[in-house]
């Protein structure tokens, strides 16, 4: 954000906790929708001279079988594609563009609070790296402080959920059987997915539970991965997964928020301070990367910023205009973890393996899901007619050959969870 202000001539300071290299196992890839909106900003070399890869899509493994999900890239130009890197080596090519601009201010610090004057955001205090604590003034406050972030309370009305924990390892010098796939592999009791994020490295996020979550200190998570993930691992890169899991093991948890906005003046909120959906599709970036895009395009015609409730009631569109990314890609990615997760809850199990089918059909089934995935058509009425499309292929399967009162009941149960699913995208 930082960066686009500073090319429309503003004058911007950033202050940020630590300047250095973020160590993330988040944040590492783009969708090819993500990377489109990147070329919009005019940042798309900073995904160059990072060892970034290119991802042509994902493989779903599923008790011996797959589904390959193939990003629909027939219509675009040979470079357009997802990206997946190192966190930290992505942040820094941004923070050296911002720094390579004129008019920028960029500060090691820690933002302790909002500095607010009768209900509008004036600016921040905040404790610089020597240890003062300092006050910043500016007639727009732009928080995107993360996930953790300790500034939204009074920008939106925050409800986090955490369904699940991500446990993070590197595996090193081992290809994925499908080059330029990641892999997601739907085992009990983790999902796991798998990308590369280097030439020789591939990361790999196992899904735990949150209620069940092994301390790494004793040892519980080292042997939970060799003993209940392991044998779930393909044999091209098992090796590569053991010895992994007797290095640096990272844990992360995987939290979910919905949108609910209060408008302040003088301030607008962002990133995963603002909104988070569950990681496992790799969409927050994209969606991160799609609203600066709105918010370049709603600030660029305003030359002056401090008249606080005008600018504060003409940003409130921005909340409209980033549902069709941000809603289709946030309740894709929140609806795949709860359908690809270990569950005793025979519906969805049913409609796991519906999904799983509706996926290797190919054609037009496979292709419209991979276009939501992919950030390149986010239409969240797609979305709903997918997702009761492959309830009602579940259905078809569990009633043939011959359909008997079990079997009905299930259709039901089943056609009932994709129902649900289309009622909670509106």
């Amino acid at each position: 954000m930082k960066v686009i202000m500073l090319q429309d001539g503003r004058r911007v300071r950033v202050i940020e906790r630590d300047l250095k290299p973020p160590e993330r196992i988040a944040g590492e890839g783009l969708m090819p929708g993500g990377y489109l909106k990147l070329i919009e900003l005019g940042l798309e070399d900073c995904v160059d001279e990072i060892d970034a890869q290119r991802i042509l899509g994902y493989v779903l493994y599923k008790d011996g079988k797959d589904a390959t999900i193939a990003f629909p890239l027939e219509k675009f130009q040979p470079h357009v594609a997802g990206r997946n890197f190192h966190n930290g080596r992505f942040v820094q090519r941004l923070r050296d563009k911002a720094a390579s601009l004129h008019n920028v201010s960029l500060e090691q610090g820690t933002v302790t609070s909002l500095l607010e004057e009768n209900g509008t955001v004036k600016g921040v205090h905040y404790k610089n790296k020597s240890g003062e604590m300092l006050t910043a003034y500016a007639p727009l406050t732009i928080v995107c402080d993360g996930g953790f972030s300790n500034l939204r309370r009074s920008l939106c009305y925050p409800k986090v959920d955490i369904p699940s924990y991500f446990v993070g390892l590197i595996l090193n010098n081992c290809k994925l059987p499908h080059a330029n796939f990641g892999a997601l592999i739907v085992a009990d009791p983790s999902p796991m997915v798998l990308y590369p994020i280097s030439s020789t490295e591939m990361r790999c996020l196992v899904d735990v539970p949150s209620q069940n979550v092994p301390s790494v200190s004793n040892g519980e998570m080292a042997h939970y991965l060799k003993t209940l993930v392991a044998p779930k691992i393909p044999p091209e890169f098992h090796t590569a997964f053991v010895s992994a899991i007797e290095n640096n093991i990272k844990i992360m948890p995987n939290k979910v928020m919905a949108a609910a906005p209060n408008p302040t003046p003088g301030a607008l909120l962002m990133g995963d301070a603002f909104n988070m959906r569950h990681p496992i599709t790799g969409g927050g970036m994209t969606v991160a990367v799609s609203d600066v895009v709105l918010v370049r395009d709603l600030l660029r015609p305003l030359h002056n910023l401090h008249d606080a409730s005008a600018v504060c009631k003409y940003l409130e569109s921005f909340y409209t205009l980033r549902k069709p990314m941000a809603s289709t890609i946030n309740t894709l990615a929140n609806v795949l973890h709860k359908v690809f997760s270990a569950t005793s809850d025979p519906a969805m199990k049913d409609m796991q393996e519906a999904c799983f089918g509706y996926l290797r059909l190919g054609g037009i089934y496979a292709n419209g899901l991979s276009g939501l995935i992919s950030g390149l058509y986010p239409r969240p009425l797609s979305l709903a007619f997918h997702f009761l499309a492959i309830a009602t292929y579940g259905v078809g399967r569990l009633l043939l050959p011959f359909p008997s009162p079990k079997r009905i009941r299930s259709g039901a149960k089943l056609l009932w969870v994709g129902i649900s699913i289309k009622r909670f995208i509106f």
